[in-house]
């Protein structure tokens, strides 16, 4: 064997470890540790194409895609001049020096040019559309910039061109040539806009146009019919306007059509069913209304419908059992109404079935439908969610891995559920499920479940004959059961827990040890209870604290716990209305990501926890109604200058003494507005679960008194402004605008800025001052409109103003 060969022998070799290596880890995830060191050994074996290519300079054809190559392509790949096709894709390579340019202008033969998920970062280089011998041109995900020669669409022998997934790549099409081979047409995900010009009915040979994603506009020509042999046309995410053409009648070869999220006017669109061949129709926010589209009737081949977030209002009819190939079908978001056909039945294949937010009532018979994992029926009507013939062969009826009855008006768990081994996720909000949790909700799904939202209803406990419960389920991520009306001590969750949510309930006693094993808890939330006892000092110290923890109005007693270990993740601790007693811990400062700290409504008894002001990040800090005390001493060292808080609340305690003009000099987070940025303090995150994404949002909120009135805010905007030095003991002179003695004028940037505060929130909140301390006021218009009972996410607490 000669050394050319014993060479891409070698390279072969290499190829298959690497892709065994990468199987084998995806079925054995690693613990944190293990991937912490992986990663070190990746690093000191990074897999680089060799120099030695230089010697094979005969060769035409070489393909390194999927081989795990890391770092630049070396330029003694340009010495290969007579390669005719390069394939570099889907490695970890970058291609900067040498550059896209100097690539094409060496190899200047080239037929086939793969460099898909290569990180090229640049330009497209003009000298591209020279290379006329070139068939198939595939950039996808390469960082592209710029704008696209468009000569190169009039490559006489370029068949196939790929594009995807460069979002900074603009280009128009003017024009296309006579006798043009494109087959295939990708460009989704770019910034190519425009029209899309009549001539586009000279692409004979075109099999597959995707354009998702760009910003084309103006009507979809008509010419676009003539294109016979296309078999997928996904145009979602532009915008198209006017009337879709009915001579997408002509495209008898279609397979998959996918006009969503377009300004369209659609129609009636009877000339569908004439797409005999369609497997795949995707027509969601398209501004269907009015009947269910007839002309679906006849299209037997079907394995996904997408219908959603449209205006259909109508029954959804029976002929749908008729589609018996469909395996997805999603009519979400639409104002249908009635109860669901039993011809359903007949879809034997189907998998994911999402009829969401709807006005659909009855019984939801699942009879027949065994291939079903998702179902989505949240914001209907229903009465009953069963298999009404619980004589079905074990292997006939359904198992769902996915399961959201949100909004169901159900009265009790549906009993189908005794049946279901492995659901991933089940959501059953707001509802009017009232009672215990049946005790065989412990049998099912006990190694799948992973999300799991109870919340909303007016449960009242676990049926079980053991205290404390138990969860179950092993690998549980997300447990919320708030907004209920649960009894008893706190539910054991499993240690596998990422978000812990039982505010607002009943539940009593202490929180138990066995919290402390919540390695890897995102969210704690235990407010809103009648829990009592004393904080566990692990809450402080578990080694993977939790970002947020909430303790909010119980009775928990004793002191905070004293140890915040220096890898402390806390973003959010609210410990207010409690019987807390003792001081600050100063361990605090070793959560140094520490944004909100709540702590009003206690005991404790301490000076101002001045040290405070090294928490760079600290935004919110309210130590109102305790026993503060001692003079409000502006920062002691350097660093404690609080630069990020914005939002602070120590009334209803015993300082003394003077203001601090030095804090409100430093405060530069109060000095500017931006209320044009509508944001809040919160913090989102998403699971998987299944392939599907679930989000979870956690929001900041608080109370501001007023005048004898606490007002909570359920969010708190970005921009707000606020504080409280009421029902202290300050004394001596008042400055009229803080740190105004620093002033040397009018125009001063600190004295603008605080002007700029107070007419930001001048039809709002307005900070000023009377009797010694600063006041906060809240104008009611105002507050509603901005305020108002709006939900983001799927974590929301809902508290009404409340007025003392």
């Amino acid at each position: 064997m000669d050394s050319s060969l014993k060479f891409i022998n070698f390279l072969f070799l290499i190829s298959v470890f690497i892709l065994t290596c990468s199987f084998a880890s995806t079925q054995h995830p690693c613990q944190n540790n293990e991937c912490s060191a992986l990663m070190q050994f990746k690093e000191s074996l990074r897999i680089i194409i060799p120099a030695g290519f230089r010697n094979l300079s005969s060769l035409k054809y070489l393909n390194l895609s999927l081989s795990a190559f890391s770092a630049q392509v070396p330029t003694e790949i340009l010495e290969l001049s007579r390669l005719v096709s390069l394939d570099l894709s889907r490695n970890f390579l970058k291609l900067h020096k040498p550059n896209f340019r100097n690539l094409v202008k060496k190899l200047n033969l080239l037929e086939v040019l793969n460099l898909s998920q290569v990180n090229i970062s640049g330009f497209v280089p003009q000298s591209l559309a020279n290379l006329t011998s070139l068939t198939s041109l595939f950039l996808g995900e390469c960082g592209l910039l710029g704008e696209f020669p468009t000569e190169v669409f009039h490559l006489s022998k370029l068949s196939f061109l790929n594009l995807a997934i460069n979002p900074d790549l603009k280009g128009s099409i003017l024009d296309f040539p006579n006798g043009s081979q494109l087959e295939e047409l990708i460009l989704y995900e770019t910034s190519f806009s425009g029209v899309l010009p009549r001539s586009i009915e000279k692409l004979k040979f075109l099999t597959v146009l995707i354009m998702d994603g760009c910003q084309f506009s103006g009507s979809i020509p008509s010419s676009l019919g003539n294109l016979t042999n296309l078999n997928v046309l996904s145009l979602v995410a532009n915008k198209f306007s006017g009337k879709i053409p009915s001579s997408l009648a002509k495209l008898t070869n279609l397979t998959l059509l996918a006009l969503s999220e377009n300004n369209l006017n659609p129609g009636k669109m009877v000339w569908l069913g004439k797409l005999k061949q369609l497997s795949s129709l995707a027509l969601n926010n398209l501004n269907l209304h009015g009947d269910f589209p007839f002309s679906l009737k006849n299209l037997t081949r079907l394995t996904g419908l997408d219908l959603l977030n449209n205006q259909l209002a109508a029954k959804i009819p029976s002929w749908i059992g008729n589609l018996t190939q469909l395996t997805i079908l999603n009519l979400e978001g639409n104002k249908l109404y009635g109860s669901i056909p039993e011809s359903i039945s007949r879809l034997v294949h189907l998998q994911y079935l999402h009829l969401r937010y709807n006005h659909l009532s009855g019984r939801v018979n699942l009879n027949g439908l065994q291939s079903l994992t998702e179902l989505f029926l949240a914001g209907n009507n229903f009465l009953m969610i069963e298999n009404s013939n619980t004589s079905l062969n074990v292997n006939n009826r359904p198992q769902l891995q996915l399961l959201d009855l949100s909004s169901c008006n159900l009265q009790k768990f549906p009993s189908f559920l005794q049946q279901q081994d492995g659901l991933e996720a089940l959501l059953m909000p707001d509802n009017k499920i009232h009672g215990k949790v049946p005790e065989w909700m412990f049998n099912i799904s006990r190694e799948s479940l992973t999300y799991l939202n109870l919340e909303s209803n007016f449960l009242t406990r676990f049926e079980s004959k053991f205290l404390p419960i138990v969860l179950p389920w092993t690998n549980l991520l997300v447990l919320s059961l708030s907004f209920n009306l649960l009894q008893g001590p706190l539910p054991i969750p499993p240690p596998s827990v990422l978000v812990y949510d039982v505010y607002h309930n009943k539940l009593t006693g202490e929180i138990g040890t066995s919290f402390c094993n919540l390695s890897s808890v995102f969210s704690l939330d235990l407010s809103f209870n009648d829990l009592s006892g004393k904080i566990p000092q692990c809450l402080g110290n578990m080694k993977n604290s939790p970002l947020f923890l909430s303790l909010e109005n119980n009775k928990f007693h004793g002191e905070i716990p004293q140890t915040f270990l220096e890898a402390c993740n806390l973003r959010m601790i609210d410990f207010s209305q409690n019987q807390l007693s003792g001081k600050v811990p100063k361990s605090l400062v070793n959560c140094t990501m520490l944004e909100y700290l709540n702590l009003r409504g206690n005991h404790i008894n301490d000076i101002f926890p001045h040290w405070l002001g090294f928490l760079t990040n600290l935004r919110v800090l309210i130590l109102g109604s305790n026993r503060f005390w001692g003079p409000l001493q502006g920062p002691k060292a350097s660093g404690e200058e609080f630069p990020m808080l914005q939002i602070v609340d120590l009334s209803d305690n015993s300082f003394t003494g003077k203001l601090p003009s030095e804090y409100f000099r430093k405060w530069n987070s109060m000095k500017t507005y931006g209320a044009e940025q509508l944001k809040y303090l919160e913090v989102s995150m998403s699971f998987l679960v299944g392939l599907s994404l679930w989000p979870y949002t956690f929001s900041l909120s608080m109370v501001i008194n007023n005048k004898g009135t606490e007002t909570y805010f359920e969010k708190i905007q970005e921009f707000l402004v606020a504080i409280d030095l009421s029902r202290n003991q300050f004394e001596g002179e008042i400055p009229t605008t803080p740190g105004k003695e620093d002033s040397e004028g009018s125009d001063s940037v600190f004295e603008f800025g605080w002007r700029a505060v107070a007419m930001g929130f001048g039809s709002g909140i307005v900070i000023g001052l009377t009797s010694g301390y600063f006041f906060v006021e809240k104008k009611n218009g105002w507050f509603a409109k901005i305020f108002g009972n709006k939900h983001v996410g799927r974590r929301n607490r809902r508290m009404p103003i409340i007025a003392s």
